[in-house]
Formats: structure tokens, sequence, C-alpha cells
């Protein structure tokens, strides 16, 4: 583990590995941290060099403001890779941290030859998306324990609440240590970001979708048309939106094939 500075808030990051393909960098979703890309990275690590970050407000990075917008948050993903001495990655983000890959992207395109968004996508939140933010926002300062509880058990399917329980209570004790500012700090950035499609669209590298057929956030017919329309390749796995612990075997064999 180590740390740099960021407008006056320390981010936490991890590097490991090393090998002839380029630098990877793992960016986990919403209320989640660095932790959840473990498994991945063990056998990642053995062919490339894996950076993981917690995004602003999550994990053992401190928050910065009220509104931790992707812009923001892109930001401090760029002050870890210039504290490393990286100057091109490949990228791969999970539900919220798809989107702050989209922003890096859009703000320092030269730095990316790879792009993977995992049950993600570049489409801005509906009308309905954002105001179910809105009202999350008031949730969380009622009471934080019950949102969390409430997001993270909403992603699960009931079979997978049963055999991912472990996998699941210790996502959920981790996200409780966030601070309330924090999370809402990040639902209202999720809320404002752009339309990330034209991004995606222009990008000539190699970039990829990876959806889930029972994700209950994201339509998978709808992400692939997306996939389609921006030129991408697009994997479909089985279970639902964490894929990283719900899918983790395929999920893994994509991830291998990134440049």
């Amino acid at each position: 583990m180590a740390t740099i500075e960021f407008k006056g808030a320390k981010i936490n990051f991890e590097v490991s590995g090393h090998g002839l393909k380029r630098p990877l960098v793992l960016l986990h979703g919403f209320l989640e941290d660095l932790q959840i890309w473990k498994p991945i990275v063990k056998e990642i690590k053995k062919e490339r060099q894996v950076v993981c970050i917690d995004l602003p407000g999550h994990g053992k990075s401190e928050g910065i403001s009220e509104v931790h917008s992707m812009e923001l948050m892109a930001g401090a993903v760029h002050e870890v890779l210039k504290s490393l001495g990286i100057q091109d990655i490949s990228i791969a983000g999970h539900s919220m941290g798809g989107y702050v890959s989209l922003e890096f992207l859009k703000n320092f395109p030269m730095m990316v030859k790879s792009i993977v968004l995992i049950n993600s996508t570049p489409a801005a939140d509906s009308v309905e998306k954002r105001q179910i933010r809105e009202r999350s926002v008031k949730l969380v300062g009622r009471n934080k324990e019950a949102y969390i509880r409430m997001a993270i058990m909403n992603l699960y399917s009931e079979n997978s609440r049963r055999e991912f329980k472990v996998q699941i209570e210790d996502l959920v004790t981790r996200a409780l240590k966030m601070k309330v500012k924090n999370v809402q700090a990040a639902l209202i950035g999720m809320k404002i970001r752009t339309n990330y499609f034209e991004v995606l669209q222009s990008f000539e590298e190699q970039k990829v979708i990876i959806a889930s057929k029972e994700d209950p956030i994201l339509d998978i017919r709808e992400i692939e048309a997306i996939s389609g329309k921006t030129g991408c390749g697009f994997f479909s796995l089985k279970n639902g939106h964490n894929s990283y612990m719900e899918d983790l075997s395929n999920l893994m064999q994509i991830m291998h094939f990134i440049d």
C-alpha cells in the first residue's frame, strides 16, 4: 500500500507485479475499494504491473469535497500514475469505476491504449436514475447503514446472496466504514456525470464492454447495443452486477486478453 496527496487528501493505492505488457489500472465501483480486485491481481500480476486505486472517499482514500465528480476522481487517478512515472496504460473499471475510466480517457486520451468497462456504461443517468440518486443522498443522511446494506444487497439475486454470503457481508462491512459525506459525494458525482458515448466511439484502440445477463442495474441488451454502436468488443457473463465476485473465473479469462 502507498499514498499520495491530491487536493489536500490522501489517496491510497497498491502496485503489484511486472511484465512485458503495459501497466493495467483497475478502478472499483461505488461502495467498493481496491480489495475487490485481489483475486484478479493475483493472476494478472504475473504478466504485467497492476495499479489498484481507492477512489476518493472509498477504502483508505480520504474524501475531498461535497461532490466527487468523475473528473475529480479521474484527476486523482492521474496524480497516482504521475507519481509512479507511468505514461501508457490499459484501464479497466467496474460500474462507477467504468465512469471514472471514461472520464480519464476523455481528459488524458494519449495515456490510454486500452479500456474495459465491467458492468458499466458510457450512458449518462436517465431522469429516473438521477431522481433515485437524489433520494439516496437523503437516505444516506438519515441512516447510512440501512442504505449501504440495501444498496449492496440489491445488486445480487437470491441465489448469489446465498452463495456469496460471506463475501457480500465482508463488502458491506468495509463499505460501512465510509463517511456519510463521502457516500453522498459519490452519489452526486454519478448523478451529474456526462454521456461518454462519443468519447468511447472515437477511441480507436482496444475497447471492451463486459456485461452480465442477470445484472439488475444494467440491461444486457442495451449494453450490447451500445457496444455495437461504439465499436467495442462485447463479452457476456452469466450472473449479476458484481461479476468480479459472481463470475470471477470467466472475468479472469477476459482480463488476460487486455493488451
